[in-house]
């Protein structure tokens, strides 16, 4: 039977790579407790991370190395530990790990179920001895910059997958391009009654999708969006939202100001002003949302995330300028 090669693999369940052999502390442990119980494991494999587990061997924290060796005997491992872990769920796939791996540059990640009990440990040498000689590579920065290589020769196997991988993407921006100009055609009267409507419309696109894309790329390596659930959505949602409104109104007002002693006109200034504060506002919103989005319609959130926002973007940025051009100027 032929052996299956390691990107056949990518897809497998993450919990098939999983190894137990790591060092256990328990959360009520004191630290000369923790170095008994680790001197007393029997662990063969290299210790990476100290993993800190209640009686019920839920994930508490991680213990860093320099702590476990320096403190006080006595000293409670629970003032000591990190409480915030990052892990990978059990239902997470070998290409989720390898992502993460890179996305935060850590040498090991444990494994939890969704009580937070903790399967088991994958370890960054799962990748390397797959893609070189760990014993050739003397810095982390190197391994994870093979790591990333052999993830994106992943991605684009071959020149006409990553043709079709990414052509139908761009398509996004030749929709959202195509449909800007019929809105053009839509307000064409607005526009013909005030040609200087036209001459902003540059800025207050540009803005919008300078402020999405912004969104975009704090969201994509900072959020896995696999374990993102709706309260802490919604909880980022508000917070982008409400920093999206300041830039907007601060941006709006700059413009507005301009406009004002430029044109000398009181509704391009509102025009301007209104339209810029939403339309920026909306556009950190999307791009907060788009890699969730994706992510669970089972596309890349990394090539797809900037064309679909960008085409959204504009095309709703436009109505909505145009829209409110035609109020204040009626």
């Amino acid at each position: 039977m032929k052996a299956r090669s390691f990107q056949d693999r990518l897809n497998d369940p993450v919990l098939r790579y999983v190894h137990q052999d790591y060092p256990r502390i328990l959360c009520t442990d004191t630290v000369a407790e923790a170095l008994h119980r680790v001197q007393h494991s029997q662990i063969t494999s290299r210790i990476v991370y100290f993993y800190v587990v209640d009686a019920e061997d839920r994930l508490c924290g991680v213990l860093p190395t320099r702590q476990l060796l320096l403190r006080a005997p006595h000293t409670p491992v629970a003032e000591l530990m990190i409480r915030k872990v990052i892990s990978l769920p059990q239902t997470a796939t070998l290409l989720e790990a390898l992502e993460l791996f890179m996305f935060h540059r850590l040498l090991a990640f444990p494994v939890v179920d969704e009580k937070g009990r903790i399967l088991g440990i994958i370890d960054v040498d799962l990748f390397t001895k797959e893609l070189t000689d760990l014993a050739q590579v003397e810095e982390s920065d190197d391994i994870f910059q093979i790591l990333g290589v052999h993830l994106r020769e992943l991605r684009e196997a071959n020149l006409l997958g990553a043709f079709i991988g990414r052509l139908p993407w761009l398509l996004c921006n030749i929709g959202g391009g195509l449909a800007c100009a019929m809105l053009g055609a839509l307000f064409q009267q607005t526009l013909d009654r005030m040609v200087v409507l036209a001459l902003f419309i540059p800025v207050v696109l540009a803005l919008a999708e300078s402020v999405s894309m912004q969104s975009l790329s704090l969201t994509l390596p900072v959020h896995e969006p696999w374990r993102m659930s709706w309260p802490k959505w919604f909880g980022l949602l508000r917070q982008e939202g409400m920093v999206g409104a300041m830039l907007g109104t601060t941006s709006g007002a700059i413009v507005a100001a301009v406009a004002w002693a430029w044109q000398w006109s009181g509704r391009l200034a509102l025009t301007l002003l209104a339209s810029i504060g939403l339309s920026v506002a909306w556009a950190a919103m999307l791009g907060l949302s788009m890699p969730i989005a994706l992510r669970a319609l089972q596309r890349d959130p990394k090539v797809a995330s900037g064309p679909v926002s960008l085409a959204l973007v504009d095309v709703t940025t436009l109505v909505l300028y145009l829209a409110l051009a035609s109020w204040f100027f009626t």
